[in-house]
């Protein structure tokens, strides 16, 4: 797994949830957020997926 290689061993699992984002304009809105999380190391490779307002 790609994941395992940059970012050490670990149980990676992707994950996802709905967040607040700020805009480059400014604007603050909600979207949903994926990403991938392992116990120890954290959230990496964090991406906005659609934007929900």
């Amino acid at each position: 797994m790609r994941i395992q290689k940059q970012f050490g061993p670990g149980r990676w699992r992707k994950l996802k949830g709905i967040g607040k984002v700020r805009l480059e304009s400014g604007r603050m809105c909600n979207a949903e957020l994926h990403w991938y999380e392992a116990h120890g190391i954290g959230r990496k490779k964090m991406k906005i997926k659609r934007f929900l307002d």
